[in-house]
């Protein structure tokens, strides 16, 4: 059990913890409680079918940044064999918050690419909190360029609060880094599928986001702005009890976004989310990734470019003059 508990969790964590005491006391004294061990847990799998049934935006935005959730270490970790991280961008630096390398998905070869948060305050640091500086992008544009040459297809797993706003990153190209990445990755002749296990943050996470296919996780969230960016744009006065409000508007989580057309599927999480149960919910991801992969495989390259220029074409709305 997570010793992070979010508000809307402690009716239910304080149950489960009910739950433990009453068993560890029935061992203890050597009595049967089974029943009323049966009746609480009952009563917790109705109490979290009820939460998570109802979870605003802003619920599922918090969830997403859970800080026991499973990051894209953990999942390539789960999801694949024979990871081989590659290191660099071969212009200035390696970006610790980019991870990525060849793999294999049940034997077959792929090239996977993730966006990397950190843990302890250390561990943090180190990955910039997943934000990407330019090198990180031009590193995942030059395992996407590999990937093409040995025919293998592109996974990538985003998880970012943003790229990286610092003036270093504005002085080597943060905005051309990640318009390039946009506009080679429209022409790999590869599959390309993104998954979002988390935070999908403006054009941190769209500069390793463009795909065949793009699946999101239930509880993560995918928008052009944060909530709390927003709020503080519209509301000058006391934004950040607006926050809430503007994760409405933006309308950033997955069944918003799958309505949109932005995305193409939701992956399902297990009860209470991927924090709760890691081989879980890499196994699901893992299933959808291969379902995927297997249809995008019979595809020509042309087909791919073909489909994938069209899918993002019919995205919001635009006029050529």
């Amino acid at each position: 059990m997570s010793s992070y508990v979010l508000d809307f969790e402690k009716p239910i964590v304080e149950l489960e913890k009910k739950i433990a005491e009453m068993r560890a006391y029935s061992v203890s004294e050597n009595m049967d409680m089974e029943d009323e061990i049966r009746r609480l847990e009952k009563k917790l799998e109705k109490l979290m079918e009820d939460t998570y049934a109802r979870l605003t935006r802003w619920q599922r935005v918090l969830l997403s940044r859970h800080p026991d959730r499973p990051y894209a270490l953990d999942y390539i970790e789960r999801l694949f064999t024979d990871y081989v991280e590659l290191h660099g961008d071969r212009h200035f630096a390696d970006d610790p918050a980019m991870v990525g390398g060849v793999a294999k998905l049940d034997g077959d070869p792929v090239m996977v690419i993730g966006q990397q948060k950190g843990r302890t305050t250390k561990q943090k640091l180190h990955r910039n909190f997943g934000m990407m500086n330019p090198e990180g992008y031009r590193r995942a544009l030059r395992l996407m360029h590999l990937a093409e040459k040995f025919h293998r297809p592109v996974v990538c797993l985003i998880d970012t609060p943003g790229a990286y706003p610092g003036l270093g990153a504005e002085e080597r190209g943060q905005g051309e880094a990640i318009a390039r990445n946009l506009f080679e990755m429209a022409h790999l002749k590869v599959p390309i599928l993104a998954v979002i296990i988390g935070e999908g943050a403006s054009g941190g996470a769209l500069g390793i986001g463009m795909g065949d296919r793009v699946l999101m996780m239930e509880n993560a969230w995918y928008s052009v702005i944060s909530p709390e960016g927003c709020a503080a744009i519209l509301w000058k006065k006391n934004p950040s009890e607006m926050i809430p409000t503007a994760a409405e508007m933006l309308r950033v989580t997955a069944p918003d976004l799958l309505e949109l057309g932005v995305i193409d599927e939701v992956i399902p999480e297990p009860m209470g989310g991927a924090h709760r149960n890691y081989n879980a919910a890499a196994q699901t991801v893992k299933d959808r990734i291969r379902f995927h992969l297997n249809a995008l495989k019979k595809l020509s390259p042309a087909q791919l470019i073909g489909q994938r220029i069209e899918k993002y074409s019919k995205i919001g709305f635009y006029k050529e003059n």
